[in-house]
């Protein structure tokens, strides 16, 4: 007896999240139906105009505005910024670089730093571990 194997499908806010990209400004169609791992992949190797003019231009959902400034997205609600910003916008926040930003730049380089000297003890640390003992 064979079993009847069905589509495996994602709500779209998945999806959106996925490709990296804000729901609310995909069209109609995407934001409505359930979305296949086989229509994802599809989006993914051969993306539509929509798609590319999204990640091109925006609104970009906040994990890729926090990104885009290299904070997190902690610091983005720190800064006041609540909502999807488009390229242009997150373009002049560079250029005016305000103090919100400077102070969570810093911050963010602060961890990426922290982050990397534990890994590194860690593996100096396991690397110990392996050594034979005499």
């Amino acid at each position: 007896m064979k079993s009847h194997q069905t589509a495996q499908t994602m709500k779209p806010a998945t999806a959106a999240k996925k490709l990296g990209v804000y729901l609310e400004a995909t069209p109609a169609e995407f934001q409505e139906g359930a979305v296949s791992r086989t229509e994802l992949n599809a989006l993914q190797a051969d993306p539509p105009e929509w798609l590319l003019e999204l990640r091109r231009s925006g609104p970009h959902p906040r994990p890729v505005v926090a990104a885009k400034l290299g904070v997190s997205i902690a610091g983005l609600a720190r800064g006041g910024v609540t909502d999807a910003l488009t390229t242009e916008q997150i373009d002049a926040l560079k250029s005016d670089l305000p103090d919100w930003l400077q102070k969570e730049r810093a911050t963010q380089a602060e961890v990426r730093k922290e982050a990397v000297r534990i890994k590194e003890k860690n593996a100096e640390r396991d690397d110990q571990s392996r050594r034979p003992r005499s």
